[in-house]
């Protein structure tokens, strides 16, 4: 969908680029890497300022804490329809094997068991593409074999037998499921999905299904289809909802429960917006997740903030359909000093943009800002989590009531701790000068870059009359990333920003600059197997942008804004005129803003078919082998640390906070204690 955006950016893949801010403290011996297997590299994060809350927040965090679990098997269910039969198999493998359990085989099968705990379920997180066993189909027999049947779970009906043998294809046939969500051009983009969002439907009935709805709905603009399952049924399409007494009860229904206790320790708005909350999970009424969401958005004032429920649309290629997340969290005040400038002059950023003036929002409104210290991450916002986040997604909700834009400093900072002294720079910057400006600024431009395309980014511009929101369809999400970045990257350039004493000279935006168009024009490709196109949505965005910049820096004559050069066999980025460079990204932003505020679908298709989707694949071939050489793991993720509840009487009297559980241990203690949906449905 459109605003939690996964800016990893250069900060997954580079972030030893950025020398930490803080002052030294003891937690520079603080484990931050957990465990390491496949291209992951899972991490901790640390919540500090926690023990400075007063005792009714931290029982607030600890309810939306445990909120924020209850829904894990609903995501993993979202993404596959057998994701829960597998992982439960395989976890009654990993507790009860009684087998060697030291061999290289079973060291394979722990393997696959952490790709899928981290993938929430059997595609990979990030390229959606079916990753299969090490080992073999004969060798998980063995498994199955030699651990007792009271592991495996009692509701595998109608035998433990049945169902290793309904999924055995799923996990080994490399035809079966090949793509949690299929977003290539041309075909049936739905039948090809193996996404548990539908069920016997083709992308053309869903297509005429929704356009019905929303050409016939009241004034009331609700977001269709957000938090349901659509099937046919004796031949007619059916909604099934994801509500109390609906679809995922079992699951909403202790969501709920810990909800309440929240409400029960919470004041004011934030009471309101909890029960609101709570309303919209029992009835599943999308009008009442609109109230909702415009309480959310509304309360600015409470230190302690969340995000529960279905919310991003990514899963689904027609943009529909909403995965699960959670995400608890608490101000950083000092930190969000720097967001509240940047919101606080809005509409400036509005009237100065460089789009058409029809397409400029004549009044901002609500546009609040804050950094944050994420104290839990759930659903589809863990093990993998977004660094920014601005919601609500509405179009009509935002411009009537305005969005809310956080920037997650210590899952960044996390980011940073843990890749320092990785030789990424030294790798892939030749320029001594330049490395000099990125561990100068690498950290302030990377989070100026958050805000400006949190904070306003996304907020920014509007619709023509009549032109539907979801008129771009498949390529909407990665055009709305790039023009939120195109908007961010254009005002780092912007004097304004040193007016406001955020940035000490344009060096911030050169250092910006640089790793943006080194990531989207090379380094992403580490994320991408061989042979692969580019085809999450993010990915294709930073592509799209710095491709086009590239091809158009190269004309109207003079020296190319943009050069690929090579050194010593080694291919290199080189930019020549920054300013020019922020000229293109204005001129970009022009032309992206008028795709979307006219619905215009075939430019928007073009430009991301163009750009952002096919590879180089002599260039992604030595950007694999320049990464193996350094030993980075691409994408990262992190383990949530652990809360306990001090009791008194059977009263809460504080909180406290762990950083000692690891990987393996915290998936088998979130199966154990946080499933709650039925492993065959």
């Amino acid at each position: 969908m459109k605003n939690t955006v996964i800016l990893t950016m250069m900060i997954t893949l580079a972030a030893g680029m950025n020398a930490c801010k803080t002052k030294p403290r003891a937690e520079e011996k603080f484990n931050w890497v957990v465990d390491r297997f496949d291209d992951i590299k899972v991490l901790r994060y640390q919540v500090p300022g926690f023990d400075t809350l007063s005792l009714e927040e931290k029982k607030l965090i600890y309810y939306l804490n445990q909120a924020a679990l209850c829904g894990r098997d609903i995501f993993f269910d979202q993404n596959g329809r057998y994701n829960l039969r597998i992982r439960r198999t395989l976890e009654a493998i990993e507790q009860g094997y009684t087998g060697d359990r030291t061999s290289e085989d079973f060291g394979k099968f722990e393997k696959y068991l952490k790709k899928v705990w981290f993938a929430n379920g059997i595609h990979h997180h990030y390229s959606l593409d079916k990753f299969l066993p090490e080992f073999s189909e004969s060798y998980f027999d063995e498994l199955v074999a030699g651990t007792p049947a009271e592991y495996f779970p009692q509701d595998f009906t109608p035998s433990v037998a049945a169902v290793v043998t309904e999924i055995k294809p799923v996990m080994f046939d490399p035809e079966l499921f090949p793509k949690r969500t299929n977003q290539a051009a041309g075909e049936d983009m739905i039948a090809t999905s193996a996404n548990n969002y539908y069920e016997g439907v083709t992308q053309k009935e869903v297509e005429a299904y929704y356009g019905k709805l929303i050409d016939h709905r009241d004034s009331t603009p609700i977001s269709y289809g957000l938090n349901s399952k659509l099937v046919k049924e004796d031949g007619k399409l059916v909604e099934k909802v994801w509500k109390v007494d609906g679809m995922y009860s079992s699951a909403i229904e202790k969501i709920v429960y810990w909800l309440e206790q929240a409400s029960g320790v919470a004041k004011g708005a934030q009471k309101r917006t909890i029960d609101e909350l709570i309303g919209y999970y029992r009835s599943g009424d999308l009008s009442q997740f609109d109230t909702y969401s415009i309480s959310w958005v509304q309360d600015t004032l409470s230190k302690v903030d969340f995000v529960n429920g279905f919310i991003e649309t990514y899963g689904d290629p027609l943009g529909y359909r909403a995965s699960w997340e959670s995400l608890v969290n608490f101000r950083d005040e000092e930190a969000t000093r720097r967001t509240e400038t940047i919101s606080a002059e809005a509409q400036w950023f509005e009237d100065h943009s460089p789009i058409d003036p029809k397409y400029r929002k004549e009044k901002v409104k609500g546009v609040s800002a804050k950094v944050i210290t994420a104290t839990m991450l759930g659903g589809d916002c863990f093990p993998a989590t977004p660094i920014g986040i601005n919601l609500p997604n509405a179009d009509w909700i935002r411009k009537d009531y305005g969005s809310k834009s956080v920037t997650i400093q210590n899952i960044t900072h996390a980011y940073t701790e843990a890749a320092k002294g990785n030789g990424f720079l030294e790798e892939f910057i030749p320029d001594p000068a330049d490395i000099e400006l990125q561990k100068k600024y690498g950290s302030l431009g990377d989070d100026l870059h958050t805000d400006l395309h949190e904070c306003l980014g996304h907020g920014s511009g509007q619709l023509a009359p009549g032109v539907k929101t979801d008129a771009l369809k498949n390529y909407g999400s990665t055009l709305e990333e790039a023009r939120a970045d195109l908007f961010a990257l254009y005002y780092l350039g912007d004097p304004k920003l040193a007016e406001l004493g955020l940035v000490p000279s344009f060096d911030v935006a050169k250092a910006q600059y640089l790793r943006y168009i080194l990531n989207g024009m090379m380094t992403q490709l580490a994320r991408i197997q061989p042979g692969k196109d580019v085809e999450e949505a993010h990915m294709r965005n930073r592509m799209l942008i710095a491709m086009w910049c590239y091809e158009k820096g190269q004309q109207g004559g003079g020296e190319a804004v943009i050069k690929k050069v090579e050194r010593d066999g080694k291919t290199y980025i080189e930019i020549t005129d920054y300013e020019k460079l922020r000229g293109l990204f204005g001129d970009m932003l022009h032309e992206i803003q008028r795709i979307k505020s006219e619905g215009d679908y075939a430019a928007g298709k073009a430009l991301v078919e163009n750009y952002g989707v096919k590879v180089d694949q002599k260039l992604h071939d030595e950007v694999l082998a320049r990464y193996g050489k350094l030993h980075i793991e691409p994408f990262s993720g992190f383990v949530n640390p652990v809360y306990k509840p001090v009791m008194e009487n059977g009263e809460i009297v504080d909180v406290t906070v762990e950083y000692t559980e690891d990987y393996p241990d915290q998936m088998m203690r979130y199966s154990k204690n946080y499933s709650f949906l039925p492993s065959v449905n």
